[in-house]
């Protein structure tokens, strides 16, 4: 097979395995709604067996790029196929707290091999690195933004198992034709995108630092709202509505995310990272401001500008990799990238229920405008330490 057409083939099934990625890693959220009626246990309560899906979706990270180098990465994203709908059909079995938790972690275990596999993968066969990064970033978000409403309308339907056979069946049928159609790695178009220069910094330490700290505040503020937004809407846009109407308004609100993935990607190609990580990082404070001190259109609103903020941030973070990193190292920079912002953030459950419990969703989004302006503040401090830099080679220069 030809390099073009390895790279074409392998980006189809990347861009497949994000959407699937954050599609079923987002199920429960919302089929516990379903669950709780059927049940009778409470939300606080369900919602935290997820605890351990989440941190084992950030902590399990961290060796997957290692084991990427080891087995290869076509390797890899087969187990992700694989694991990911065992662990589906394993969750639509559970019949007890303690099956749901067991089952709910293991499908955080096999969530945690995309990332580090899916984005060194992309990097390698991109044409364009910001374009690719933005259609792969959409792909995850339309993954994210549909969870809600499909799983609703099979909940609603054919009861919240159907929530999870379904995509665990596609997940299986998605491993099978991986492996049949994408016969190795391979390097693919990698002279242009996963081979551009690296970018050089005089103090590599402090921008890991203010990087770092980013990192670790938006996987807060991305899991507090994603996990809680069906819950958000139920409770502060319209108590009593359908299950499936909440779902098609939490889809709505992610569907904004991918809108502004799209649009970081094409700005990649043209302006700086620091300049375009200050920018969108001030809406993630301003969006979870407004949407704690308020309700209906308004909390809307906030939601939205919050959603974009939060995927457009992914793709810059992802940028940054890879023109930050050389390549021989990327596979591991992206493990570490996601085991900071997954792990940490994987306690994000357990948080939820308990500032529910005290606050209600005001308090629990006000901690994330906190987290928000954590991130202002870091994007700052990385774009002042780009231009010492840029300003010390220019003095060199002359």
């Amino acid at each position: 097979m030809d390099a073009d057409t390895l790279s074409r083939r392998t980006l189809r099934f990347v861009n497949v395995a994000h959407g699937l990625d954050h599609y079923v890693l987002l199920i429960y959220p919302t089929a516990v709604l379903a669950i709780a009626a059927q049940t009778g246990l409470g939300y606080a309560e369900l919602i935290g067996l997820a605890t351990g899906a989440f941190v084992a979706f950030g902590l399990c990270s961290l060796p997957m790029g290692w084991l990427a180098d080891r087995f290869g990465r076509r390797t890899m994203l087969a187990v992700f196929f694989f694991a990911y709908g065992l662990s589906c059909l394993g969750v639509a079995s559970a019949s007890s707290p303690a099956a749901f938790a067991l089952w709910l972690c293991v499908l955080g275990l096999a969530s945690a091999i995309y990332h580090p596999v899916g984005s060194t993968m992309l990097v390698t066969h991109a044409r364009r690195l910001g374009r690719d990064l933005g259609v792969n970033g959409v792909w995850g978000n339309l993954g994210a933004a549909s969870a809600s409403g499909i799983t609703a309308l099979l909940a609603a339907g054919l009861g919240w198992q159907a929530a999870f056979i379904v995509p665990g069946l596609f997940c299986l049928a998605c491993g099978a034709a991986f492996l049949a159609l994408v016969p190795g790695d391979g390097e693919g178009t990698r002279g242009k995108a996963g081979g551009a220069p690296v970018i050089a910094v005089a103090r590599p330490l402090p921008l890991l630092a203010m990087f770092a700290l980013a990192i670790v505040a938006g996987g807060m503020t991305f899991n507090i709202t994603t996990i809680a937004l069906p819950k958000i809407v139920d409770e502060r846009i319209g108590d009593g509505l359908p299950l499936v109407l909440i779902g098609s308004v939490a889809t709505l609100v992610f569907l904004f995310g991918a809108l502004t993935q799209l649009l970081m990607g094409r700005l990649i190609d043209r302006y700086s990272l620091p300049t375009l990580f200050v920018g969108l990082s001030l809406l993630q404070p301003l969006g979870l401001g407004l949407a704690a001190v308020s309700t209906g259109l308004p909390l809307l609103l906030g939601l939205v500008l919050t959603m974009a903020a939060l995927y457009g941030q992914v793709v810059i973070n992802d940028a940054m990799v890879a023109r930050y990193v050389p390549a021989a190292y990327r596979a591991r920079a992206y493990s570490v990238r996601y085991f900071l912002g997954f792990t940490v953030s994987g306690f994000v459950v357990p948080m939820i229920a308990l500032l529910h419990a005290r606050g209600g969703f005001g308090l629990v989004l006000g901690i994330a405008a906190a987290f928000g302006a954590t991130i202002f503040a870091a994007a700052l401090g990385f774009f002042a330490l780009t231009r010492q830099d840029g300003a010390h080679a220019l003095a060199a220069a002359e």
